[in-house]
């Protein structure tokens, strides 16, 4: 994703909000060796394409839409369509046909903040993992249950619009792996050949393990109000099989996206109503999610509300709206997307972020409706330095790109780009951290914490002919809660970091 550079500069505003950032949670980092201001060094810092305080879009270095939500081991991992800018013989940005979508983005994160990026999984077309079947990889979703006494992890994607696949692993990030060596849902699974769009599945394991799996859309000429076209099948024990025919779902005014969740003793499927609304007796606005509710996962359901208007009422760019429902630690969340990267890069075509905001539950178990926000969500717990920390692990960048190679991620950068993780813990104090970086050409690292108007804390020296990751030690003294800073002088890649006292 190409970056625009440009000097950081923040509004008074903005400055009040990261005083209290920085006091979080009424403690500040102190540190030794401090050095010169970053304007000492004229150095053009990357610009961010995220305000300072707001923690929508979850990531910036690249695209990433439909996002599918997971939940294991405390933490949230996003699956994601991996949006690719299209250009015009004539290299104007041309709208976004997504015929050129052959990955799937995955990030996760533990406090909600701080995401680790995992980079780019390669699935369709060719070199992908399932190049045999599949041409494009759209709006996953993800799903992990005990098969034959071990942890097995599902990711569901469609091909397009022509049928629903799905790869296995043995861990959220992968490796990922064809086992069924076909698509698990086409137009000759019974029920299904009505179906206009045969894609945008959603997952859900239910108490007693059971898998299901809602999809479909699409309006049939003359059905606005009753298209027909939503369908949910209750999965195998493998997750991989289908245990039943697909059920007909009567989804009011359907349009797409499915999703599927338990809340309590009630089954919540929701859905993204259709542009052809109006005059509906049921108060519902195009492009929206609306949800229903059920006694069982198969139906019948019962329109219950409309839970998120399009993002363009909050944010001003309409488009598709697609969403996830997940929870963590007994609070729920609403996913989805919208087009901040794209209005900051200063192009148009309907390439989109990920975003999420709070969703709570009425006394009566009801889903309050969404207000979309830039600020996002609220960091949970600070992060421990004292483990190793993936240098993808962001909260905010200007200008760096995440690469990928035999399943490992790492932080490219050149001159005057940084990254950003908020709220590190630490604690007591530590006396230096180690970095793993490598750079051909040799460069430096600057620390920084706070903002990037504080002084610079540390700075460490990488030799040239640092061809592959080495760990250095940088020499600081930290204590206490706050954000940190890498900024990058020289081109460099950037593996990972840890605290050590």
């Amino acid at each position: 994703m190409e970056r625009r550079m440009a000097c950081v500069r923040f509004p008074a505003a903005g400055l009040a909000v990261l005083l209290l950032l920085m006091l979080w949670p009424g403690m500040r980092a102190k540190t030794e060796g401090v050095q010169e201001p970053m304007a000492a060094l004229h150095l053009t810092l990357a610009e961010s394409y995220k305000k300072i305080g707001e923690n929508n879009p979850l990531y910036t270095q690249r695209f990433g839409a439909d996002p599918g939500v997971m939940e294991y081991d405390g933490r949230l991992y996003v699956y994601m369509t991996d949006d690719v800018v299209e250009y015009e013989v004539t290299g104007q940005v041309r709208e976004n046909t997504y015929s050129k979508i052959r990955h799937i983005n995955c990030i996760s994160s533990g406090d909600l903040v701080n995401w680790t990026d995992h980079g780019r999984i390669p699935v369709a077309g060719p070199g992908g993992i399932a190049a045999s079947w599949a041409k494009n990889s759209w709006a996953p979703c993800a799903a992990h249950k005990t098969v034959d006494g071990r942890e097995k992890f599902f990711l569901y994607f469609c091909n397009g619009g022509n049928g629903i696949g799905v790869l296995c692993a043995d861990s959220p990030t992968g490796p990922w792996r064809d086992e069924l060596g076909h698509l698990l849902i086409t137009r000759e699974t019974p029920n299904c050949a009505d179906v206009l769009w045969l894609f945008d599945p959603a997952v859900m394991v239910d108490e007693d393990g059971t898998g299901y799996l809602a999809f479909g859309g699409g309006v049939p000429e003359g059905r606005q109000a009753n298209p027909g076209t939503g369908r949910i099948v209750r999965l195998g024990p493998d997750m991989m099989s289908l245990d039943g025919d697909p059920v007909k779902l009567e989804v009011p005014w359907l349009f797409e996206d499915s999703g599927i969740n338990r809340i309590g003793d009630r089954y919540i499927y929701s859905y993204c109503s259709n542009w052809q609304t109006d005059g509906n007796d049921l108060g519902l606005s195009n492009g929206a999610i609306q949800y229903m509710v059920a006694d069982d996962p198969l139906g019948p359901y019962t329109y219950a509300g409309e839970l998120f208007p399009n993002e363009g009422k909050f944010f001003g760019l309409w488009g598709n709206n697609h969403h996830s429902i997940a929870s963590l630690n007994g609070e729920w969340f609403l996913f989805y997307h919208s087009r901040p990267v794209e209005q900051a890069m200063g192009i148009t075509g309907n390439y989109r972020s990920p975003q999420a905001d709070r969703l709570f539950l009425e006394e009566d178990g009801s889903l309050r409706s969404v207000i979309g926000t830039m600020a996002g969500l609220s960091q949970i717990r600070p992060l421990d330095p004292m483990q190793e920390v993936s240098a993808t692990t962001l909260a905010n960048q200007g200008g760096i790109a995440v690469r990928m190679k035999d399943g490992k991620t790492w932080v490219h950068g050149e001159a005057g780009s940084w990254t950003m993780v908020s709220g590190v813990d630490f604690g007591a104090g530590t006396e230096r951290l180690r970095l793993r970086v490598a750079s051909a050409e040799g460069g430096r690292i600057h620390l920084v914490t706070g903002s990037l108007q504080d002084p610079i804390a540390a700075t460490l020296q990488i030799p040239a002919e640092t061809k592959e990751p080495t760990d250095f030690d940088l020499q600081v003294a930290l204590t206490g809660v706050t954000d940190v800073y890498f900024v990058f002088e020289g081109t460099l890649d950037f593996y990972a970091w840890q605290a050590e006292e």
